[in-house]
Order: C-alpha cells, then sequence, then structure tokens
C-alpha cells in the first residue's frame, strides 16, 4: 500500500484550509448579515461563535481525518467499526457534491463577467440595463454551461495532480493573490467620498439589534463560513502531518476566514455608500449591484476585472476542496487511480451543475416543494444535511470517540494543555449540538425567536 499523501508544509495547511472556507458566500453574505444586525455588535456575537462553536468542531473533523487517515466515509469505519457511524462521511459527500452541482454554475456566472468586464460590454446606460443582462444571461440555455465546462477542466487541472502538486501549490498561489487584491480594493474603498458612513453602517455596535435571531443567525454564519460538517475537513485533516497543531491550525483558519469576511464588508459598503446605491445579499449583489457601481467609478473595466478575478479564485478555492471530499472517497474506497476517479466526480457534477443552470430557463417550471432544481439543492445541503453531519460530528467526538486519541490528535507532536483540551471538549459535547439544533430549527422555519 502507498503512502497517503500529506501537506507538505504549514503554509499549504494553512492556505489549503482557508481556501476551503472562503468563498461566494463571505462576499454576499457576511457584509450584509452584519449590517443588518447591528453591525459591530453583530461582529462581536460573530466572534464570539467562531472561537466556542466554530474552532472546536473543525478540531473535531481535523481529529477524526488525521488519526484515521482516510477519507470522510473510510474515517469513521476505522474509528467506530461495526457501527454506523460512517453515515458521517456519506452526508459531507452527498453535501459537497450537491453544493459543487449549483457553485460550478455560479463560478461560472463570475468568469462570464471577467470575460465581459476584458470586452468592455459589462456596463449598460443604467443600472435596468445591468440587472437585464445579468437576467439574460442567467436565462440562457447555453452560454452559462460553456463556462461551467471551462470550470471543470480547470479543476481537473489542479485537483488530478494530487494533494501536494495540485492542491496546496494552487492555494499556496490563490490565497495570497486573493488577499492582495482584498487589500487593494479596501485601500480604494476607504478614501471614496462618504466612505467613513459605509464604514460606520459596518462596524458602528448596535446592540438594541442584538437578540436571540442575531445570535442564531451569527452561529450560522459561523458553522457554514468554516466548511463544518461537509467532510472537507475530515479529508484535508487526513493529509495533516503529526506537527500540524489542531487547535492553533483552527485558529488561524478562522482568523484568516473573518479577515476576509470582514475585509469584504470593508471593500463593499464605503463603496455602495459613496455611490448611493443600497447594498443587497445573494447573487444581486455580485453581478447587478456592484457592476453598477464600477460603471462609475474612475477606470471600471480594471477595478471589475480585478473585483471578478477576486471571486473567481474565492470560489475555485472552495471548487477545489468540495471536489476533494468525494474524490478521496471514490480513489480509495474503489482503488481507482486519482485521475479516473477526478474523472468520475466531474461527470456527476458537469450532471448537477447542466440541471442548476438549466433551472433558469428550459427546466424553470420543473420543481418540487415549489422550488427548482438548483434551490432544491441550494435548501437540501445547506438547511438539512449540514447541520445533520454537524451534529452527528459532535455527538461523535463528544460521546463515543476515545477521549485520549481525541486529546493525543489536538496536539499532534506536542502535549496539548488540559484546560484548553476541556474546554473544547465541553464545546463539542454540549455547546455544539444544542446550537446545530437551534440553527435546524430557524433556518427551516420550524423555530423562530
Amino acid at each position: 500500500m502507498s503512502e497517503r499523501a500529506q501537506f507538505a508544509t504549514k503554509l499549504g495547511v494553512i492556505a489549503a484550509t482557508v481556501g476551503s472556507a472562503v468563498g461566494l458566500g463571505n462576499i454576499w453574505r457576511f457584509p450584509y448579515m452584519a449590517g443588518e444586525n447591528g453591525g459591530g455588535a453583530f461582529l462581536i456575537v460573530y466572534i464570539c461563535c467562531v472561537i466556542v462553536l466554530g474552532i472546536p468542531l473543525m478540531c473535531a473533523e481535523f481529529a477524526i481525518g488525521r488519526k484515521s487517515r482516510t477519507n470522510a466515509a473510510g474515517a469513521l469505519k476505522v474509528l467506530a467499526p461495526k457501527s454506523q457511524w460512517h453515515i458521517i462521511g456519506y452526508i459531507g459527500i452527498l453535501a459537497s457534491t450537491l453544493i459543487l452541482g449549483y457553485y460550478m454554475v455560479i463560478a461560472g456566472w463570475v468568469v462570464e463577467y471577467i470575460y465581459q468586464a476584458i470586452k468592455d460590454n459589462l456596463f449598460g446606460d443604467s443600472a435596468t440595463t445591468i440587472a437585464n443582462n445579468f437576467e439574460l444571461f442567467k436565462t440562457d440555455v447555453w452560454r452559462p454551461l460553456v463556462w461551467v465546462g471551462a470550470l471543470l477542466v480547470i479543476n481537473y487541472l489542479i485537483i488530478s495532480r494530487g494533494v501536494t502538486k495540485g492542491i496546496e501549490k494552487a492555494s499556496n498561489i490563490m490565497m495570497p493573490m486573493l488577499f492582495v487584491i482584498l487589500l487593494i480594493f479596501c485601500g480604494y474603498a476607504i478614501t471614496l467620498p462618504g466612505a467613513k458612513e459605509g464604514l460606520t453602517y459596518l462596524f458602528n455596535p448596535d446592540f438594541s439589534k442584538i437578540d436571540g435571531g442575531v445570535v442564531l443567525s451569527a452561529m450560522g454564519q459561523a458553522f457554514f463560513s468554516l466548511s463544518i460538517g461537509l467532510g472537507i475537513l475530515i479529508t484535508y485533516g487526513s493529509y495533516f502531518k503529526r506537527n500540524v497543531n489542531l487547535p492553533k491550525t483552527g485558529f488561524t483558519v478562522a482568523i484568516l476566514d473573518m479577515l476576509v469576511a470582514i475585509l469584504a464588508g470593508v471593500m463593499i459598503f464605503p463603496i455602495t455608500a459613496s455611490f448611493g446605491i443600497s447594498p443587497t445579499q445573494g447573487p444581486d449583489l455580485i453581478f447587478v449591484t456592484l457592476p453598477n457601481v464600477f460603471g462609475k467609478m474612475f477606470m471600471p473595466n480594471m477595478w471589475a476585472i480585478l473585483f471578478f478575478v477576486f471571486a473567481g479564485v474565492a470560489a475555485l478555492t472552495s471548487t477545489i476542496s468540495l471536489l476533494e471530499v468525494a474524490i478521496a472517497y471514490i480513489s480509495e474506497e474503489f482503488k481507482l487511480s486519482r485521475k479516473r476517479a477526478s474523472i468520475i466526480i466531474l461527470l456527476i457534477v458537469a450532471v448537477l451543475s447542466v440541471l442548476s443552470s438549466l433551472s433558469f430557463s428550459v427546466l424553470s417550471e420543473v420543481k418540487l416543494f415549489d422550488m427548482n432544481f438548483f434551490e432544491l439543492s441550494d435548501y437540501f445541503s445547506a438547511n438539512i444535511l449540514l447541520p445533520l453531519g454537524g451534529f452527528l460530528l459532535s455527538v461523535y467526538v463528544g460521546w463515543r470517540m476515545k477521549k485520549r486519541d481525541f486529546k493525543l490528535e489536538l496536539g499532534g507532536n506536542t502535549q496539548i494543555s488540559t484546560i484548553l483540551y476541556t474546554l473544547i471538549l465541553f464545546s463539542i459535547r454540549f455547546i455544539a449540538p444544542i446550537s446545530i439544533i437551534f440553527i435546524f430549527l430557524s433556518i427551516t422555519g420550524i423555530f423562530n425567536i
């Protein structure tokens, strides 16, 4: 049996894991949520949720991966044989594959906008024209699929090269690029007239807005932004060397992920405030609101290209990590070469992406539970599979995994302090499962505060 692949450096560990966490959601979801839920007050609650809930669960997944040295589904077969706990891994594989089906489509929209910005065709005479152009593109049958196909090829070229030469090398290039572009944008944004108003909207604490709903929103953002429950962290954890300290790695990844989200707010709110445009949440922010703003800026094409390259890099780092979950499973469980496993998974993702893309055109009337395929994939993966996987994960590590094994994995080659171990285990045992139950009840509309 060949030796299992490992990340070559600690920098590679951080770059790849941060890449898995940073995605388009950091750009279009976090700034809006912060602005709508008390600004700086929401940030404080969110940071507390990341530290108390997010980092311990990241450590739990890392520990399972490194202890088992195998894929997300195989990990629990190794650690808990003759049990059904491996369902946690299958939930992650299914969720990550479903997410890829619609995420590739959105990433394709980003590439289209890079192309249009380069051709100087992105900006219309009005905000309405920009919105109409986006709608025309989104509902076209073939154009979005061309970019999906291109992205599938790019992902294959990276992922098929393996952990060190593919994932780690690409992450070491793309993550610094992402931060540099983001810092350039932030530097420009804070010099604009009205920037202070935008920053005040984002950072000024309004503690009167903090209620149970805001706390649940912050917990949900912390949970989902760190890729918990997708099997990514178990899979990546299986590539960690023994000298990787899991709490330190989890803390570093969480801080960098938060930094990207906060800097996205520093970029977006001063720009929208300066040009008198209300920031929105979701795809409209990237594909309608911001192009409208760029059209009014000095050298609009340059800023548009820079922004959509930034968004494209964020999307690509996410798709690579999502693909790795299923590819690792297929290649190891069925004894296939990495290239063959990559082709199989990418073909499955291609079918899901076609269905998701056509949900806006020829399949727009095909609905289940009043949702098209794109919406259903999003809802089922984010609102059902992720909370379920995260809940089972916290129960297994908190109550069933051997405590000695968990403590040894946390420290790696060094001994972790008893106090830190106790705090992490307490969070996984009690805070995490209770929080996830409330998040699930809230996002599914069963329970509202």
